[in-house]
């Protein structure tokens, strides 16, 4: 089984990322299961604007799309601005809508038999709604959200220390970041051996 992780941070590699901290949580769970684990910064990768999936002229985003297609799991990480998924999320999301039209070898949409959940960080609040926001476009694009497919980390009301800079509340995080590993791998499980059929036209 293959999942990949794809961090939405808006920090270029190698600056330290506070999404990449609790996501590494995730990816070992992950890993400590049997999973091979691919991971990646988009920040890092020149992604076009657009909703094709290949948008031409050097745009980096059709290797990450063969990425995604390998992996039976995909894991998205963003940080939290203005209670907001980051816009490197948002498009990541629209880059994934070309994936609507696209199908398998039985007619399935590509993101049929796929499992997703979500990691979010931020010293503000809002990680509901952006684990919602996120949730509800992957669901649209055809993955299939587990129970409890997420963890999150925020300081709380007012400014704060960033996930790294503290240790409070990071045994909830990550306790509940190695339960959504292990909902994802159960889930992909249960799909590999019983798969979505093609859609009914």
């Amino acid at each position: 089984m293959r999942a990949v992780v794809v961090n939405c941070t808006l920090k270029p590699s190698p600056e330290p990322s506070n999404t990449d901290a609790l996501a590494g949580v995730v990816a070992a769970a992950l890993r400590d299961k049997g999973v091979d684990v691919d991971t990646l910064r988009l920040v890092d990768h020149d992604i076009r604007p657009g909703v094709q999936t290949d948008m031409g002229d050097g745009d980096a985003w059709p290797s990450i799309h063969d990425r995604l297609l390998a992996a039976q799991i995909l894991v998205v990480a963003t940080p939290t601005w203005v209670g907001q998924p980051s816009s490197i999320a948002k498009r990541m999301l629209e880059r994934m809508d070309a994936m609507l039209s696209e199908t398998d070898g039985e007619g399935r949409p590509v993101a049929f038999n796929r499992v997703a959940g979500v990691v979010v960080t931020g010293n503000e609040d809002g990680a509901h709604h952006v684990i919602s926001e996120i949730s509800g476009g992957l669901c649209d694009i055809g993955y299939t959200i587990p129970g409890q497919a997420w963890t999150y980390w925020n300081k709380g009301p007012g400014p704060g220390p960033s996930y790294a800079e503290t240790d409070e509340g990071h045994q909830w995080s990550e306790t509940t970041g190695r339960a959504m590993a292990a909902n994802l791998v159960a889930v992909a499980t249960a799909l590999g051996a019983h798969p979505i059929p093609a859609p009914v036209r």
